[in-house]
């Protein structure tokens, strides 16, 4: 996992933009931070909180696009692909391990906002905010994972001129292959 920087901000790149489709069927975007990789599938890992609008969105309907823009290198990724969630009691043990770990990681500034009031309620008192951060022993209920398992890659490189694009595609037996576009 990626260090804090001093200070306690966070690096512009550990944040990426996550589009969903809302179960009115209007787009629903946000940003999101970056919580590592999966290897095997290929797949991105960011938190969440299951009782947000995220989860509803995605169980009735995995389609996702995230775009993560890094201003040094000039250069764009969108990632088209379905979303999962790994929540308490996933039946997964593999998966509920790799929950535990992320959570086992997070600050206890993190942990805190998995406590607090219910995410799009109506504004809670203050004092329902000033609370301590849940344990790093063990994840609450309300701390899922979002695995976004890309099926498409879309890589644009703006430094260069013409642009550089690739775009790479999942095929059914796993393999990437990629095509140059304009």
């Amino acid at each position: 996992m990626p260090e804090e920087p001093a200070g306690g901000g966070r690096r512009r790149e550990e944040y990426f933009q996550l589009a969903s489709v809302g179960v009115d069927g209007w787009p629903a975007n946000r940003t999101v931070v970056f919580r590592g990789f999966l290897e095997h599938p290929d797949c991105l890992i960011a938190t969440t909180d299951a009782r947000s609008r995220k989860i509803e969105e995605i169980g009735a309907n995995p389609a996702v696009e995230a775009c993560w823009y890094f201003g040094q290198t000039r250069e764009q990724f969108r990632f088209r692909g379905t979303a999962s969630l790994v929540e308490a009691g996933d039946p997964s043990a593999e998966r509920l391990v790799l929950r535990d770990h992320v959570w086992h990681e997070l600050s206890g500034s993190t942990r805190v906002q998995f406590a607090w009031p219910e995410p799009g309620a109506p504004r809670a008192e203050r004092a329902a905010f000033d609370i301590p951060a849940p344990a790093k022993a063990s994840p609450p209920a309300e701390f899922c994972l979002l695995i976004i398992e890309p099926t498409r890659v879309d890589h644009l490189e703006l430094a260069p001129s013409p642009h550089t694009r690739l775009v790479y595609q999942r095929q059914p037996d796993g393999r990437w292959t990629v095509r140059e576009v304009n």
